[in-house]
């Protein structure tokens, strides 16, 4: 056996079709693509949005709002949340993970909803003002980091 004389299995392959080469071909003439058209054409392909010239739905449709690329998503906590901690706990996002208070990634955010009278050390991404107030009135600190958009 050698290397030029190897042939797949009989019933294996198929001849092609040798399209466009004379009528005893079988397929000549047309090439098996109907007489003439955008489908018949070179290249003739035609995207799956195209609508026969008909005003595309896109175009058709109204252009509304806008999506801010600098916008920062914030997951809230109210501070109201935080009441039943024991005093002098450090509340940081490890904390409220632990407590099902926070869930998905990104920053989180200090809300002033709800009353406080413990005091607290809370390290969060950002905080109202209401809520530095409510945390420092039960004689609590409020650090926060700068968060990147």
């Amino acid at each position: 056996m050698k290397l030029g004389t190897i042939r797949p299995a009989a019933g294996a392959t198929r001849t092609r079709k040798r399209r466009g080469k004379g009528t005893a071909s079988g397929i000549g003439g047309t090439s098996g693509k109907g007489h003439k058209g955008h489908k018949a054409r070179a290249g003739g392909k035609i995207p799956v949005w195209f609508e026969g010239g008909q005003m595309p739905l896109q175009r058709r449709v109204p252009k509304r709002g806008f999506k801010n690329p600098g916008r920062v998503s914030y997951q809230v906590v109210n501070v109201g949340r935080l009441a039943e901690v024991t005093p002098q706990t450090v509340v940081d996002r490890a904390w409220l993970e632990a407590r099902g208070l926070v869930r998905r990634r990104g920053p989180v955010k200090l809300l002033g909803g709800g009353t406080l009278k413990v005091a607290l050390t809370v390290r969060v991404d950002a905080a109202s003002e209401s809520a530095k107030k409510a945390i420092e009135a039960a004689g609590g600190t409020v650090e926060t980091q700068q968060v990147k958009a």
